[in-house]
């Protein structure tokens, strides 16, 4: 998919508890010099079992202005737009997420809970049918640490290791990206694949400060272990071996248990990101 210039970031909105994520899909509208999309979607089945069908209604419009007004906060000169949309959250979002440039969400709390995440959690879902990249913030704030990208030399990585140079460059942070290997590899040769992979990216953002390794064991556990002195994580939905579902075990492994917000990049057959000789922010 390529992006359309005027393609906004749009942040789906359950309830106040996700104005938080407002806070960083501002900085990231602004970063890309996009504008902001605020949507939350109204249900009148729950209005009408409300002791007044105009108070739910209300919230709604309460949620989406101080969503609105926490954005021009954040960034000033940012454009933001406002929805409630009667509809359900899920289909709605991967529906508008098909001419979005980003669409970001809170976790729901999956991050910090010991229980098992069902499948069907709204954040999974998106991670596994938008149709643009998905980024999944959590409820308590990052450290200011690197950005990390996890690699795995495929096709759909390297669009993940693009996006995330152009992350590194408008953070003003610098860049790790992580190749972890398999106990059947061998660590040199995957060592020169990673270096070979980095190489057209680092002379095409020499602003950032990058570095690259190689390490052994679980990817998922790693990257996991990696992530929490993390600022933001990015990973390709899925690797391109044949038989992975919509959403890869590595994938899956960070949108469950990283700390650090991570931007899960799909949907993209090229990436509709800046020049290095555009503005960006740090």
């Amino acid at each position: 998919m390529a992006t359309p210039a005027e393609a906004a970031v749009l942040v789906g909105l359950g309830s106040g508890h996700d104005l938080p994520v407002v806070h960083l899909a501002a900085q990231e509208a602004a970063a890309h010099g996009r504008p902001l999309h605020l949507l939350h979607t109204f249900d009148w089945h729950a209005a009408f079992a409300a002791d007044t069908v105009a108070a739910p209604r209300d919230t709604a419009e309460d949620l989406i202005t101080r969503a609105a007004q926490l954005a021009h906060e954040i960034e000033p000169g940012l454009t933001v737009r406002g929805e409630i949309v009667e509809s359900a959250m899920l289909p709605t979002l991967i529906r508008r997420s098909e001419t979005a440039f980003l669409l970001v969400v809170g976790d729901g709390g999956m991050a910090g809970s010991a229980q098992c995440v069902p499948s069907d959690a709204p954040a999974v879902q998106l991670a596994a049918r938008a149709g643009c990249p998905l980024l999944v913030v959590r409820q308590e704030p990052p450290p200011r640490g690197p950005v990390l990208v996890g690699v795995d030399c495929s096709p759909s990585s390297n669009l993940a290791l693009r996006w995330a140079f152009e992350c590194a460059a408008r953070r003003s942070t610098r860049l790790l990206a992580l190749r972890v290997a398999e106990p059947d590899e061998d660590t040199d040769t995957v060592t020169n694949e990673l270096a070979e992979m980095m190489a057209p990216h680092a002379v095409r953002r020499t602003d950032v400060p990058a570095e690259w390794q190689v390490m052994s064991g679980d990817p998922g556990q790693v990257l996991v272990e990696e992530s929490r002195s993390a600022q933001i994580t990015l990973v390709a939905a899925r690797g391109d071996e044949p038989g992975r579902g919509m959403l890869g075990s590595v994938a899956q492994s960070l949108l469950y248990h990283s700390p650090a917000p991570v931007i899960i990049v799909r949907g993209l057959t090229e990436v509709p990101l800046t020049s290095p000789n555009a503005n960006s922010r740090g």
